[in-house]
């Protein structure tokens, strides 16, 4: 796990008088000038960690870190899952003055109906992109990354996220996700062994980067990750796959027993703030979940195409929350995978 330590923040202001705020993040997901103008708006010194999947967050709050932290950024079934387990705090609409900036379709989202527990960061879509020197055939279909063409075999990153690869699977199968079917789903682990012999890594937080340096010539990524890696100067295309491809949404969340919960809120406001909302999507890429942001956007972030899919492309599919029993069957197919 990194940590970052926001020496500027924390530097500029003497004794902390107001207190911390401690977050659990992902990686490279919030500009350092954010963080500092939280700091010096507000008085409260700001320590981040990070992590690269929403099923490493969980397991590290599971494991101990409950209380260390104040909020953290799941995406949206994950915000389902921890709150059916009980980690999380809620609050009232009158606690956030800003409450009125989130876009109203982003309220009564089915993951936290009326925003008791969460507001929204970012949202944007999971498929994949693919180095255009390297492979100029047809790239509208997840066969790209599940059953590759001689170019790309070998030179594919996957994501290290369990959620994203066995549902954009089961959509490249044609099966619906939280499938009980033992024979579906035994294709669907043939399938995804079969499909690990042509990739050369796992990664999330690398996903950007080995398409940067040439590591790979493919790879499933976050749609924003996508866009940075053609501003640096990749020669990438991504792509929204015929079958589908998932779109989330990443939440900012009250923990339970969060020690510096008053922080915590202010924080929150202050990201429902449309200029400092604007801020992370010129930063990471994404779309934001607050009304306002628009006159504040890069317009390099408006006109990517990693954000304005083509009318052909098919909708795309939330991450679905399984029961119990369901879900031991999928985690079984992503631990063999991982072997």
């Amino acid at each position: 796990m990194k940590r970052l330590a926001f020496a500027t923040a924390l530097l500029a202001t003497p004794a902390f008088a107001d207190g911390e705020l401690k977050i659990y993040h992902w990686f490279d997901y919030i500009p350092q000038e954010l963080v500092d103008k939280f700091t010096a708006e507000t008085g409260i010194a700001v320590t981040i960690d990070t992590y690269d999947s929403n099923e490493a967050m969980l397991a590290s709050l599971k494991a101990g870190k409950m209380g260390q932290y104040d909020v953290a950024v799941p995406g949206d079934y994950m915000v389902q899952i921890m709150g059916n387990e009980g980690l999380l705090d809620s609050f009232a609409p009158t606690d956030l003055s800003n409450f009125g900036n989130i876009d109203p379709k982003w309220v009564d989202v089915p993951f936290d109906p009326g925003r008791k527990s969460s507001i929204p960061y970012q949202w944007g879509s999971t498929a994949f992109s693919v180095n255009r020197d390297v492979y100029k055939g047809d790239i509208d279909t997840l066969a790209i990354v599940f059953d590759p063409p001689a170019e790309l075999s070998g030179k594919i990153n996957a994501l290290d996220s369990q959620g994203e690869v066995l549902a954009l699977g089961s959509m490249y199968l044609g099966m619906p996700q939280c499938n009980s079917d033992r024979t579906q789903l035994k294709a669907l682990s043939d399938m995804l062994l079969n499909a690990k012999t042509h990739w050369a890594s796992f990664g999330s937080d690398t996903a950007k980067d080995v398409l940067v340096s040439g590591d790979a010539a493919a790879g499933m990524i976050y749609n924003g990750f996508s866009a940075r890696a053609r501003a640096e100067g990749a020669n990438v295309e991504y792509a929204y796959p015929k079958e589908g491809f998932v779109v989330w949404m990443d939440n900012v969340v009250l923990l339970k027993d969060a020690p510096n919960r008053d922080n915590a809120l202010k924080f929150m406001n202050f990201l429902l703030v449309p200029e400092n909302a604007a801020a992370v999507t010129n930063h990471a890429a994404y779309t934001s979940g607050v009304m306002g942001v628009e006159p504040f956007l890069d317009d390099a972030i408006k006109n990517s195409p990693e954000n304005n899919p083509p009318a052909s492309a098919p909708a795309g599919e939330f991450i679905a929350v399984c029961d119990e029993p369901t879900q031991k069957l999928y985690d079984a197919i992503w631990t063999n995978l991982k072997k």
